[in-house]
């Protein structure tokens, strides 16, 4: 039997219909068969009636048909019926009609075949040639049964049911976008983190240098704590003479009432030290000739250039200007930097006051504001029955409340200095005390500026101990190193008892082409005089110090002098003079 034609004939007796295949909802699909098809579908039907008397019986179908009325799924429907034409209006989407036309049976009598398997070619190997006309065969039919009319036919087919559907490749595009976002935005993650570690390291590395840095300095400075200042390169400080210093001398000129006022502006670039050091009037020094004179009257008798000759001697300073700032200029200054805040210690009464008895012109008090005319009035105040020491330091009081309204800038102080309208004395220049100010100007507002008033005695002269706190560790006086060929400077202290010996030892001294320093006068006679020298290069110096005023050789020893003299002598009650 040929299964391609078991299909029966149509209902007018005509040709009979050819199975070609499935749906896609399991239903068989015909076709109406040729004239041999018929013929050959004609003797199927003959053997398949000798099938139905019983020749055979084979459940799987291999070699025959099933007996007539056997219903493997027990639908009731036993006798064979004439087989009908498939109508493609008819709509059944289980496959539930599927077995009806099934190997030339009739009726329903054909078990469901889920899978198309009665499609197949029959057992006689033959493939009879059919038409052009063919149709889509789907792969997974659906239940049958569940979508069939109430009658019991087939729903109509719709066109669209038959139709491929293509989807859209829209969604992989999508796809791959978003896993390019993905793999950027991961990418963008990952070098941010990168760069964030690089700039923890490299504010790590700069946060040592820096703390490295800044301990290295204050151990050059001598400001680290536990650290000796007896020297220098392990550990401690640099010593007080080895430090660079730029010195200033200034006089302030009383244009109105007469008199000065001196000071040295100190600016130690080592330790980053301002100070401004007040000089007596009374202070003594020593001309080129010897002759002993006053810081006072040596101003007004030598002028610039004398006196700041005449101090680096008796200090052992390297002084690089001279600036003279006249009271009418004091009073532009204030007035260009806005004013100044000095804790007052005294009330000072308007000079240009016509009665007596009027509010003064600056009153005592902490904090007090001070224009350019109350800054010269109290800088060259002098209360009665007050040294000239009280209206030095109100001088200096006033000189560091400029300093810290000053501005830091070079270039901007450089401008105030030029807009004050003086004339510098030569070497000085406008630019160089703007530099020089400014930086002190930065010592004063970070705290590290202070006034210091140079102590000397009732005749003028300077004590060891009251001079070397000053002399020694803020001018570095003993720093400085004369010339070869310059006259060796010796400090002479009268502990005789005889007043006239100072000036017998001076003569002598001078005569002998040595400098003479007036250490004042000891408070008790001492028996034996002493010739003292600090550095071993002045060892002889010493010796012939000691030959010229006629002490004895043994009196010669290497110890401590004074700030600024290399040998010191001390008379004694052995010292005779003319001897």
């Amino acid at each position: 039997m040929n299964d391609r034609y078991d299909a029966g004939y149509g209902a007018d007796g005509g040709a009979p219909y050819e199975l070609v295949g499935y749906d896609e909802y399991g239903q068989p699909v015909y076709r109406q068969a040729t004239d041999q098809q018929a013929q050959q579908a004609q003797q199927a039907q003959q053997y398949d009636a000798y099938q139905q008397q019983g020749y055979g019986y084979d459940p799987y179908r291999t070699g025959g048909h099933q007996q007539p009325g056997y219903d493997p799924y027990g639908t009731g429907a036993g006798a064979p019926q004439q087989p009908q034409a498939p109508s493609y209006d008819s709509y059944d989407p289980y496959g539930a009609q599927q077995g009806a036309q099934q190997g030339g049976r009739s009726g329903q009598d054909a078990p469901y075949d889920p899978y198309g398997q009665l499609g197949q070619t029959g057992q006689t190997g033959q493939q009879p040639p059919v038409t052009e006309q063919t149709a889509h065969i789907p792969q997974q039919p659906g239940p049958a049964g569940d979508d069939q009319e109430p009658d019991g036919s087939a729903p109509e087919y719709r066109t669209e049911q038959f139709a491929f559907v293509e989807e859209p490749d829209g969604d992989s595009e999508d796809v791959i976008d978003w896993m390019q976002f993905t793999e950027n935005r991961t990418e963008r993650r990952e070098e941010a983190k990168r760069r964030a570690r690089s700039r923890i390291i490299a504010l790590a590395v700069v946060f040592a240098l820096v703390a490295a840095g800044g301990v290295g300095y204050l151990w050059y400075a001598g400001k680290l704590p536990g650290v000796s200042d007896s020297g220098t390169g392990t550990g401690t400080t640099t010593a007080a003479g080895a430090q660079k210093r730029d010195v200033v001398v200034v006089h302030l000129h009383d244009t109105t009432n007469g008199g000065t006022a001196t000071a040295l502006l100190v600016d130690n670039t080592t330790t980053e030290q301002g100070t401004t050091v007040l000089l007596p009037n009374s202070l003594a020094l020593t001309g080129d000739d010897g002759s002993t004179t006053t810081l006072a009257k040596s101003v007004e008798d030598d002028g610039s250039e004398g006196t700041r000759t005449a101090l680096d001697t008796v200090l052992g300073t390297d002084i690089e200007g001279t600036w003279r700032l006249d009271t009418p200029f004091l009073l532009t200054l204030v007035d260009l930097v806005g004013n100044i805040e000095v804790d007052t210690d005294a009330d000072v009464p308007d000079p240009d006051a016509k009665k007596k008895g009027e509010a003064p012109l600056v009153r005592k008090g902490k904090g007090q504001t001070l224009s350019g005319k109350m800054a010269v009035a109290y800088a060259t105040h002098r209360g009665s029955g007050e040294d000239q020491n009280a209206q030095l330091e109100r001088f200096g009081q006033v000189m560091h409340g400029v300093l810290r309204k000053m501005t830091s800038d070079p270039d901007a102080a450089t401008v105030t200095v030029q807009t004050l309208g003086q004339i510098l004395e030569p070497p000085l220049t406008d630019k160089d005390l703007g530099a020089f100010l400014a930086r002190l100007s930065e010592r004063a507002k970070g705290g590290d500026h202070k006034s210091a008033l140079l102590p000397v005695q009732e005749d003028g002269t300077l004590t060891a101990e009251a001079s070397d706190s000053v002399v020694k560790d803020v001018l570095g006086g003993t720093a400085k190193s004369p010339d070869k060929n310059a006259a060796v400077s010796v400090s002479v202290r009268n502990a005789t008892g005889t007043k006239d010996n100072t000036e017998k030892a001076r003569v002598v001294l001078l005569n002998g082409g040595f400098t003479f320093r007036d250490a004042g006068a000891a408070g008790a006679a001492e028996a034996s005089s002493e010739v003292v020298y600090a550095d071993a290069a002045d060892k002889e110096n010493a010796t012939e110090v000691a030959k010229t005023l006629g002490l004895p050789a043994d009196s010669v020893s290497k110890g401590k002098t004074s700030a600024n003299a290399r040998v010191s002598v001390v008379l004694g009650q052995d010292y005779e003079p003319g001897s």
